[in-house]
């Protein structure tokens, strides 16, 4: 069986934002260890308006995981984003300016240093099977579900829970719930990472 890493993500300690308009929860980062993040996947609440950093250098994925929703001041026009948006790629250069668009939001981060390989953020639906050749793969969940992986036992996944497994290149995922559909205002997200070759 596929080993899964699950982490909680209201265990990791928030990392308050210098500007005070949120914090962010680190989930993942790789490579490990001391050496500078090429990956990095974590979830930030947003409390107020505000521009976002700039990440010289990296490519970026955004989706609203909880709340109303935010507008992001893009160079080709203002982004709304709510739950129901596909998760959304923009340049890290940009830093847009964020508002919100009824109150606090948490959101979806997966940072790539451009280079560094390939990455992708999808809606993730019950009952479609998602099948990537990135060995690198996760399910990010609001909600809890069944993960099922190729023709194995499903595994539960818990609410705002990161699953992921570091060997999954060519299986086929899928999660379900007991009504067949996520609840109204949940959200579910694949992840994917391919290093670039060495």
């Amino acid at each position: 069986m596929t080993w899964l890493q699950h982490i909680a993500i209201d265990r990791v300690p928030p990392q308050p934002w210098r500007n005070g308009g949120g914090s962010t929860r680190e989930l993942f980062t790789w490579p490990g260890g001391a050496a500078p993040w090429q990956l990095r996947i974590s979830v930030a609440d947003i409390t107020r308006d505000g521009p976002f950093s700039a990440f010289d250098g990296v490519d970026r994925w955004f989706a609203v995981l909880q709340g109303a929703g935010v507008q992001l001041a893009l160079p080709g026009g203002p982004q709304r984003l709510d739950v129901h948006s596909p998760p959304l790629q923009f340049a890290g250069e940009q830093a847009p300016d964020c508002r919100l668009t009824d109150g606090p939001t948490r959101d979806l981060n997966l940072m790539l240093q451009r280079g560094a390989g390939q990455a992708a953020v999808l809606a993730a639906v019950p009952g479609q099977a998602w099948h990537d050749a990135a060995p690198l793969r996760a399910l990010l969940t609001t909600t809890p579900v069944q993960l099922q992986i190729d023709d194995r036992s499903a595994q539960a996944v818990g609410a705002w829970t990161l699953a992921l497994a570091s060997a999954a290149a060519g299986q086929r995922w899928s999660l379900s719930t007991p009504s067949g559909a996520l609840p109204a205002g949940q959200r579910a997200c694949w992840l994917a990472f391919t290093p670039a070759p060495r």
